[in-house]
């Protein structure tokens, strides 16, 4: 399907924090008020979802799924909503796939932001419509106020970036590394981005939203996960590899995947990340960057999903090709 990329924001134009995943809970509410005041910095206005102000829960989640797909095909269907920024990620998108409006999505396609649980919207989104999902930061890392470890103009550059990236003033762009980007195989490929949190990805391909195999097509396959089982990450990747994923895929770009490694003190360490995608995908020779700073060790940098991207692995080097708005 080819990428339906969402119409680019305007000054003025109305950005909702709303709650998708998990709840905004009354402690965060320095947070909350952060992340309003950057977006309004940006030159647009801001909308609270119910769901964020109710700041109430369920289980893990803002609210049963049921409450939580009325609330996101609301602001789907809302023209006066230009763009939807998660409070925060959790456990809990899968549960309504299948309530998604998704022609309210072709009718007005919008940006959505987000990481983490997100994935799941992004993936399901764009194998259904070929929206292009920002997989970005949610509304409190673009405030300035969640990464604790990064200085100030980190997180300045990044959050320039991603709203020079949504109004389009913003196209090609060179991605600015924040620590050192890792060479796990040599290379260089151009292709559309793919890719978010390994195991909501696993989680989509079990369900009528997947991605169609075709998605992968000379893709840059991008992906982390964060405190899993090494194991369970090693056999999510051959899941993809019996797929076929590994054998249409032009390049792999690798996050830093969080409390993943086994370290030297356990009974089958040290074994590292880099250790167990060299072991899964030893078979293929497609270039490999890693350490790229996305995903739970943040700031994030944008990754469009379904933009076209070019990756040089050997210079350690991801640069975005063209607009992911309209």
């Amino acid at each position: 399907m080819a990428p339906l990329r969402p119409q680019r924001l305007h000054p003025g134009d109305t950005v909702a924090i709303a709650a998708p995943s998990g709840p905004m809970t009354p402690d965060r509410r320095p947070q909350l008020d952060a992340a309003a005041a950057a977006f309004a910095a940006m030159g647009f206005q801001v909308r609270v979802s119910p769901l964020v102000e109710a700041a109430e829960r369920h289980f893990w989640r803002s609210a049963p799924p049921e409450a939580q797909a009325a609330e996101f095909n609301a602001l789907l269907r809302d023209p006066e909503v230009r763009a939807i920024v998660p409070f925060a990620g959790g456990n809990a998108t899968t549960a309504y796939l299948d309530r998604i409006d998704y022609d309210a999505i072709r009718r007005d396609p919008k940006p959505l932001l987000g990481f983490s649980d997100i994935t799941a919207l992004h993936l399901a989104c764009h194998s259904q419509t070929g929206l292009v999902g920002f997989h970005a930061d949610f509304a409190p890392g673009l405030g300035g106020g969640f990464w604790k470890d990064a200085g100030p103009e980190r997180h300045a550059e990044i959050a320039g970036l991603v709203r020079g990236l949504l109004t389009g003033e913003i196209g090609e762009a060179s991605l600015p590394a924040g620590g050192a980007w890792e060479t796990w195989r040599p290379g260089r490929a151009t292709g559309r981005l793919v890719g978010g949190l390994l195991d909501r990805l696993l989680n989509v391909q079990a369900t009528p939203y997947a991605l169609a195999p075709e998605t992968w097509d000379g893709a840059v396959f991008f992906w982390e996960d964060v405190g899993r089982n090494l194991g369970h990450v090693w056999n999510q990747l051959h899941v993809l590899r019996m797929e076929g994923v590994f054998d249409r895929i032009g390049a792999m770009v690798v996050g830093i995947p969080l409390d993943v490694a086994l370290p030297a003190d356990h009974p089958f360490g040290p074994v590292s990340v880099k250790d167990a995608v060299l072991d899964v995908v030893g078979g293929y020779d497609f270039p490999v960057l890693a350490g790229v700073d996305f995903g739970h060790t943040g700031p994030n940098l944008p990754m469009p999903i379904g933009t076209s991207a070019a990756v040089d692995a050997t210079s350690h080097q991801l640069r975005l090709l063209e607009s992911p708005v309209a």
